[in-house]
């Protein structure tokens, strides 16, 4: 589907309360929005309306085999997403939420959520950014994948997002450039253990300290930008949210 209307642009340091309204006006029309995060600029939409979500993989020009995780602005929400937080993943989320950590957990049975073809697991993650977690206590859990088209490298800056994403997004929130290019470290907790699928801010050491027996794959390797991906437990996710 393509958007007819021309996107606009909103100043987040300028008028924050103006930002808000018009991402969560936009995510609430079922439209994409681009966002600031602590890691890069992210398309984000509403994580409950599938066609909004599919409205995200189409402006990436990107296939549902790679579902976008979901932002959420506390770590106390994670329960309603997951049917159970195994101690791993409750001993990671408290160390490093806020922050650059993407989990991978087992989705509830029930959960209205259409990525893509995540199987029974969902990506998530509370971003360290202040303006991202007040918009979304405002628009609930966001589907959020970098802001930049497959294969091109993840926006820094809300123009640099505006250049490959054009008239697919409805709100662009300037949010000044980001100044970390290094992704999160995604863990998939959704089974007995904890498995690093892809090596980001966390180094190693932060992780063994909270988690002694974390694994890691031995060929994980960085993607792209801030891509996300979850599937079937255990499979190498590609980039993040």
């Amino acid at each position: 589907m393509t958007r007819d209307a021309q996107p606009v642009t909103v100043d987040a340091a300028a008028d924050p309360a103006a930002a808000i309204a018009a991402a969560a006006a936009a995510v609430e029309a079922g439209e994409c929005i681009v966002l600031p995060t602590d890691t890069v600029y992210g398309i984000g939409a509403n994580a409950l309306d599938a066609e909004a979500v599919q409205r995200l993989l189409d402006a990436k020009r990107r296939g549902r085999d790679m579902p976008p995780p979901v932002l959420i602005a506390e770590p106390a929400l994670l329960p309603s997403l997951t049917a159970e937080i195994s101690p791993a993943a409750e001993a990671l989320a408290a160390a490093f939420w806020p922050g650059a950590l993407t989990l991978i957990v087992r989705a509830q049975h029930a959960l209205r959520m259409e990525l893509g073809d995540r199987g029974q697991t969902i990506a998530v993650r509370v971003p360290d950014h202040d303006f991202t977690r007040r918009l979304l206590r405002r628009t609930g859990p966001l589907a959020v994948s970098s802001a930049n088209l497959s294969g091109r490298p993840a926006a820094l800056t809300a123009a640099a997002a505006a250049e490959q994403l054009g008239v697919s997004v409805a709100v662009y929130i300037d949010g000044g450039a980001c100044d970390a290019q290094t992704p999160s470290t995604i863990v998939d907790v959704s089974g007995d253990g904890a498995v690093v699928l892809r090596p980001g801010r966390l180094t190693p050491a932060e992780l063994r300290t909270v988690v002694p027996g974390i694994e890691f794959l031995d060929d994980v390797s960085a993607a792209d930008g801030e891509d996300g991906a979850s599937g079937t437990a255990g499979e190498k996710a590609p980039g993040e949210g």
